[in-house]
């Protein structure tokens, strides 16, 4: 099984997941040996301080501040975290809504917190899409 699937599967509590797309990537060859390959980029799953500054490094974004900003703006990330739907794709349809990054972690069950928490493990996603947009989803690992 790939790290992907694992992570997915809510093997890898421990570890940060992040989708770059192909567009956004200048070296995907320097990446082969951390990476999955998915249909428009790569996946790589890391442990979390290693994963956090890997994706800073690729692309230039804090993933902290990048989850803070995108909390505001609820939108959906596909469940496989490699693309998402911009939430202001219908009113701006002529922008390029190409999900160009995604930094997804996973939280472990926690019955008292309740909510989706007390359900099961739960993904926190956010993207950044090619117009701009920043907005996060979140949901109960399913299996």
């Amino acid at each position: 099984m790939s790290n992907h699937a694992e992570f997915l599967a809510g093997e890898r509590p421990d570890d940060v997941l992040f989708f770059l797309h192909e567009d956004a990537v200048s070296n995907p060859e320097a990446l082969a040996d951390y990476a999955d390959p998915v249909d428009d980029g790569l996946v790589l799953v890391l442990p979390g301080d290693d994963g956090r500054s890997a994706f800073q490094s690729a692309t230039g974004i804090d993933p902290m501040g990048l989850a803070q900003e995108a909390m505001q703006t609820e939108g959906v990330v596909h469940d496989d975290c490699t693309d998402a739907n911009c939430p202001i794709a219908e009113e701006e349809p002529e922008e390029n809504h190409t999900t160009k990054f995604i930094f997804a972690f996973a939280e472990e069950q926690n019955e008292e917190v309740g909510g989706l928490y007390g359900e099961g493990d739960v993904v926190h996603a956010y993207a950044v899409c090619a117009c701009g947009e920043r907005y996060s989803d979140k949901w109960v690992i399913e299996g």
